[in-house]
């Protein structure tokens, strides 16, 4: 039990409306469901909000229809100048999934400030100092409240090397040691797997070699239901600040309900900064906000086995929601169960995204096309040294397979000056389809750009030209349909529809218009839509067709023959997108491409048939 005869007041951090929205829906939340209960929490005395950065950067405008930007600016206006903001952000990834260049990141800081931003908590994956150096200075020249982190977790293997309290302890000595501006310090569990001795010792060290005026906080998860333990002892080690959510965002993959935690610590001596007792209309107005919101179990209830497989639970909720979409939920223990083999070989980089999504990735791929035969580009880009120093050795024939696979060397330099500086290049697609270029239209389509992927698919210039995807995670039969008023510009003839016909439609939900381009297309073939290259192209009876290899629902990003191709067996003809990953679809036959179905961008399932071979 702990205890403390000079009484201290422990900050909070309050996080449903940012990791409690990521680790329950993969961030996949209208910005209306849940701002009520934001402004309430501060009517509560909530003084400091997680509010951005992670997925839910990304998640507005790839699934939400919604401006990132717009609703930081919309949540800030609702708290008021005083409360402190703050975001998420992963160093050389900044807010993204891959390696970014400084010009990309001094936009990213310029633009979270503006819009709202007081604290940037920064991150990197393989505790990288000279990474967190580099990627602190955009920070800090941004006028934000710079807080870097030491990334933790419970290692599932033993190691004496790392993830020990020694090393997390050196690791705060050389970031010291720098000079660097630090206003504050985060130990960050992103999967709820470090064990409380290990954090009390961390704690304890860390406290001894910063000066007293610098705030040390905790961030953990309530994966492994160990999250209430591992506050106490931190806090008995002398951290003066940690996050915390409230239901029905709380615990399971979240954080832990504040209550929870202001109970355990009665009679200690120790007390949060917020008065509970006034904390019950914020549960309230969140359950009637997310009340056609459909939770996922797995992200809801507690879970041992994550000591085994030390994932986040941001991640766990993106890629169970991901699973479910793609048809593959069955496979979700078999991916756990390769999670530390994936862990040890790849050089024991903390679970934190994208370090996560590289693990969960590599894990998945190992489970669908056997260990090793399909390296992930950003685990195999992380084992070559594309993302900084891993902590300990990657395996030597998982680097020989990636550099083999992935057609690149191992490198040793700076990831920031390896990676492509990818802000002209959004700015000249900007121009190319006549979108205005600024700062916020410039950094929604360089945020999603990934190597390899088309600027066709890409989710900043869908969204910015009308074609973005909506994907809200609710009830079935309670999903609410917007009202939608066409725009009819000229009558329509009657006669058969031979070809794609396309029009306009303005689109008004919660006080917004948007306008989407609709594609109308010929229905045969027993109601199923049939797309083709000219519309004199009919589907062939004669034809074998070629399937998805995903049950469920998945994006083409590529198509790779056109009619009147030769094709021999096992050749790719497309590729589609799962799980945010690329995954290729093979010929199981030679011959001739009679038909092609589909084009890039679209949504398909294994029941449409991608194109035919005679």
């Amino acid at each position: 039990m702990i205890f403390t005869k000079s009484p201290k007041t422990v900050k909070v951090m309050f996080t449903p409306f940012r990791d409690g929205l990521q680790s329950s829906f993969g961030g996949k939340v209208r910005l209306n469901d849940y701002l009520p209960a934001m402004e309430a929490s501060v009517a509560a005395g909530i003084k400091h909000i997680e509010f951005g950065g992670g997925a839910r950067y990304q998640a507005p405008y790839f699934y939400l229809g919604e401006n990132p930007f717009e609703t930081m600016q919309a949540m800030r206006d609702a708290v008021g100048p005083e409360v402190e903001l703050q975001i998420l952000t992963r160093s050389v990834s900044g807010v993204t999934l891959t390696t970014q260049s400084l010009e990309g990141l001094n936009l990213q800081a310029k633009l979270m400030h503006k819009y709202g931003t007081t604290y940037d908590r920064n991150f990197d994956y393989m505790n990288d100092v000279d990474n967190l150096v580099k990627t602190g200075k955009p920070i800090i020249d941004s006028g934000m409240h710079h807080q870097v982190t030491i990334a933790i977790m419970g290692l599932p293997f033993h190691s004496d090397k790392v993830h020990t309290a020694d090393f997390y302890i050196n690791i705060g000595k050389q970031l010291l040691a720098t000079g660097m501006q630090i206003d504050s310090i985060c130990l960050k569990d992103a999967s709820g797997t470090t064990d409380p001795k290990t954090i009390y010792d961390t704690v304890v060290g860390l406290k001894k070699i910063m000066p007293p005026e610098m705030p040390l906080w905790q961030h953990t998860h309530d994966t492994a239901s160990m999250a209430v333990a591992c506050y106490m002892a931190g806090i008995a080690g002398g951290v003066d600040g940690v996050d915390v959510s409230i239901r029905p965002m709380a615990s399971g993959t979240v954080q832990p309900d504040i209550r929870s935690l202001d109970h355990a610590l009665k009679g200690t001596g120790y007390s949060l900064d917020v008065d509970v007792s006034k904390l019950h209309h914020v549960e309230d107005m969140l359950n009637e906000g997310l009340k056609d919101y459909s939770f996922n179990p797995a992200t809801t209830t507690a879970d041992a086995r994550v000591l085994g497989f030390p994932m986040p639970g941001g991640a766990i909720g993106p890629n169970v929601h991901m699973m479910v979409k793609a048809g593959i939920l069955d496979k979700y223990s078999d991916v756990l169960a390769e999670f530390p083999v994936v862990v040890e070989a790849g050089g024991a980089w903390t679970s934190v995204t994208p370090g996560s999504q590289q693990y969960w990735l590599q894990a998945f791929n190992n489970v669908m096309y056997g260990r090793w035969n399909k390296i992930e580009s950003g685990y195999g880009r992380a084992v070559l040294g594309y993302f900084g120093k891993t902590p300990l050795v990657p395996d030597s024939k998982v680097i020989e397979i990636a550099s083999e696979q992935l057609n690149l060397p191992v490198f040793n330099g700076d990831p920031l000056e390896a990676a492509a500086n990818n802000v002209k290049p959004a700015q000249e697609a900007l121009r190319e389809r006549g979108i205005e270029v600024n700062d916020v239209n410039t950094f929604l389509v360089l945020a999603a750009m990934v190597p390899g992927k088309k600027m066709e698919v890409n989710e900043g210039i869908k969204f910015l030209t009308g074609k973005g995807k909506i994907d809200i995670p609710l009830k079935k039969k309670e999903e609410a349909q917007p009202v939608v008023q066409p725009q009819v510009a000229q009558a329509v003839s009657q006669a058969p529809i031979s070809g794609l016909l396309k029009t306009k439609c303005v689109v008004e939900e919660n006080g917004k218009t948007r306008t989407f381009v609709v594609s109308v297309e010929p229905v045969t073939n027993g109601n199923k839509v049939v797309k083709t290259e000219a519309p004199k192209a009919k589907a062939s009876t004669k034809g074998k067709p070629v399937f998805s290899t995903f049950a469920g629902t998945v994006d083409v990003v590529d198509i790779l023959v056109k009619v009147g191709d030769s094709v021999a067996v096992g050749q790719v003809v497309a590729q589609i997108e799962a799980m945010k990953a690329k995954h290729d679809i093979k010929s199981q036959i030679s011959g001739t491409v009679e038909t092609i179905f589909i084009q890039i961008g679209d949504e398909i399932d294994s029941s449409q048939p991608i194109l035919t071979i005679a």
